[in-house]
């Protein structure tokens, strides 16, 4: 048995119905590389029961990227064409700080995000999430304009009005200076952008539990809905990232962990999965892959979760 397969949670048999084909359609999906191509990330998403995706479009970690060239560009959209895929999401690298004290990293961060979304746009990718930065050395107020600027600098000119795409702006793990921490502070930068680039906003419910939201019993849920309407708005909420948290709520502990192996439990997403008010959102785990099959089962997870809301 693959490690971590044992400890797999049981789903309730009515959770592991097939979905008629009059019932909507979730789309429930997950993080997969990129090693042989984009084309290739987006043909194996149906083989581990994916109907929409997350990749990086260069390596999260180097600031040097490639271009995507017309071939892969069109290898993508007829994989996705073919396979009913969609929406594709590209997760904006980890080195971009957009709100960073340092000109120079400012600058370098500016590029590369201009580079994201060029390759965002060429092929033709719904939504690029970032998150937007660490404010060290300045206040959370002048932290927020300049990721504002930033965004903007990198957009400006680029040829986004005729296409679906949209930056998405995630809330963060709460983790000191780091832009995000809140639905209010996401819902602001947001406001802040509205009026130069097509934005809207992705939710990760690891980074909610970690930054002190309670999601985990039905009032506490019942809260934190609230406050959503209240600040991001049902609507913006274009993505969800998907993750069970290892650590407690409140910690400003990023850290990752298999869908209902964690301190978030199945019943959270239970609920998320199964509310309306979500139904436009993709809903993508950025789980771990500690063995083989582990993407699948926390896709099939989710799956199971959302009951008669199955993809078809």
């Amino acid at each position: 048995m693959p490690k971590g397969e044992a400890a797999r949670p049981k789903l309730k048999s009515s959770e592991t119905s097939t979905a008629s084909s009059n019932q909507p359609r979730r789309l429930i999906g997950v993080h997969l590389s990129t090693t042989g191509g984009v084309a290739g990330a987006v043909r194996r998403a149906p083989e581990v029961g994916a109907n929409t995706l997350q990749i990086f479009s260069s390596s999260p970690r180097m600031w040097r990227a490639s271009k995507v060239t017309a071939d892969q560009a069109s290898a993508t959209r007829a994989a996705r064409e073919e396979l009913g895929v969609g929406p594709l999401v590209i997760h904006t690298s980890y080195l971009v700080n957009l709100c960073s004290q340092s000109s120079e990293v400012c600058e370098k961060s500016v590029l590369a995000f201009r580079g994201e979304i060029e390759r965002a746009l060429a092929l033709g990718a719904e939504y690029l999430v970032v998150h937007p930065g660490s404010y060290r050395g300045m206040t959370r107020k002048q932290g927020l304009e300049l990721a504002a600027k930033s965004i903007q600098n990198a957009i400006a000119g680029l040829p986004w009005q005729q296409t679906p795409f949209h930056i998405l702006i995630e809330n963060t793990a709460g983790a000191e200076f780091s832009l995000g921490g809140s639905f209010e502070q996401v819902a602001e930068l947001i406001e802040h952008l509205r009026p130069h680039a097509p934005v809207a906003a992705c939710l990760d419910t690891c980074h909610t539990h970690v930054s002190g939201y309670d999601i985990v019993s039905e009032a506490g849920w019942a809260e934190t809905m609230a406050q959503i309407e209240k600040t991001v708005g049902f609507e913006t909420v274009r993505v969800w990232h998907c993750n069970d948290a290892k650590a407690e709520r409140g910690s400003k502990l990023d850290r990752h962990q298999h869908i209902g192996e964690g301190k978030i439990g199945l019943d959270p997403f239970r609920r998320l999965l199964r509310e309306p008010k979500f139904s436009h959102a993709a809903f993508i785990a950025e789980t771990p892959v500690d063995a083989p099959g582990d993407e699948e089962r926390n896709v099939l997870t989710l799956r199971g979760l959302a009951g008669s809301l199955l993809p078809h």
